[in-house]
């Protein structure tokens, strides 16, 4: 029994395969769920804050992405794989970045644009170009965009004037006007903080989805490199560019709005669709935020967060490809003959 158990250790040894060697006691499961957990405490509170749609919708992203990956996989005659929890993953993410009230077919449609378009038309899970939950959200924004800019009074909401989320307020009626809907700019940054205003499902309160995104970056499995120099470029430009000329902005409000914080933490940091290096990394969310920044400010939908991070995982290989890490070893030869 030893004689076997030495050469099965042996045999391991020498399997040959090409870089990166990287071993961990993860898997892509483990990391999935990992990351389902780190978005509970948000689920949670969305739950208490818009009611019942809230987890109607959620279950109808989450479910109908898992069924879609399911009856694709089965088709295309491959295993099923649907207990590593990516599809539940990508549809709950989606069903976060809607409005609570939306009808059930729009998470539907957009869980299926989501796992049979965008994952699986391009090779499954770590072949896809683009954040599948990503897609199917900008898939749904233009298909219905008065569903998916129609906001309802949250369940906790005192004042109705609240039904507006604080983008759409700032995008038809100006900086004034939403301090004056909230009161004053320290009630502002407590409901924004809190969680006490209207938006999408998952995006309301930005110390729990902050909360859940260190404990990612302490598992290990978020580089914090990336949400921080995202959210850092969006209060940065937004400071310099303000309502009244330049360094008259509001950096903490547009840091803590609309979908920033669950698109730096979670959508921004996809290990298939962002950069591998640390500079690529920076060059990707720094590109993000200023795009973000781009569509706020002048463009025509209030928030920008998920076409920047689409539009910087078209880059991607681009950055992959001219940022990349220097050989260990290795050194630069010229090609030059010497004379």
């Amino acid at each position: 029994m030893s004689v076997e158990i030495e050469r099965e250790q042996t045999a391991k040894k020498l399997i040959v395969s090409s870089s990166p060697h990287i071993f961990a006691n993860t898997s892509v499961k483990k990391i999935m769920w990992t990351v389902v957990i780190a978005l509970l405490p948000a689920v949670i509170f969305s739950l208490w804050h818009f009611g019942l749609p809230a987890l109607q919708t959620l279950l109808a992203g989450g479910l109908s992405a898992v069924a879609f990956e399911a009856l694709t996989q089965k088709i295309l005659k491959k295993r099923i794989t649907v207990n590593d929890g990516s599809a539940f993953l990508c549809g709950l993410l989606l069903a976060m970045c809607l409005p609570p009230g939306v009808p059930l077919f729009v998470p539907i449609v957009g869980s299926f644009i989501a796992i049979v378009v965008a994952k699986h038309s391009m090779g499954g899970l770590g072949y896809n170009i683009f954040n599948p939950a990503h897609i199917g959200r900008a898939a749904v924004m233009v298909s219905w965009p008065v569903l998916m800019t129609t906001w309802t009074p949250m369940t906790t909401a005192v004042d109705v004037t609240t039904s507006a989320t604080p983008l759409n307020i700032l995008k038809l009626q100006g900086y004034d006007a939403l301090i004056e809907t909230f009161g004053s700019h320290a009630e502002l940054y407590k409901a924004l903080f809190l969680g006490l205003r209207n938006g999408c499902i998952g995006e309301t309160s930005a110390l729990l989805l902050i909360l859940g995104g260190i404990f990612l970056i302490y598992k290990g499995i978020v580089d914090w490199v990336i949400p921080v120099t995202m959210i850092g470029t969006v209060g940065i430009l937004t400071w310099i560019f303000g309502p009244s000329g330049f360094m008259t902005g509001d950096p903490l409000f547009h840091m803590m709005a609309g979908g920033l914080i669950i698109g730096a933490f979670f959508m921004a940091t996809d290990m298939v669709t962002s950069p591998i290096t640390r500079l690529g990394k920076v060059i990707f969310a720094a590109g993000a935020g200023a795009i973000t920044v781009l569509i706020r400010l002048l463009g025509g939908y209030p928030e920008g967060v998920c076409y920047s991070i689409l539009l910087m995982n078209c880059v991607t290989p681009i950055i992959d490809r001219f940022i990349q890490p220097k050989t260990f070893g290795g050194k630069e030869v010229s090609l030059k003959n010497d004379k």
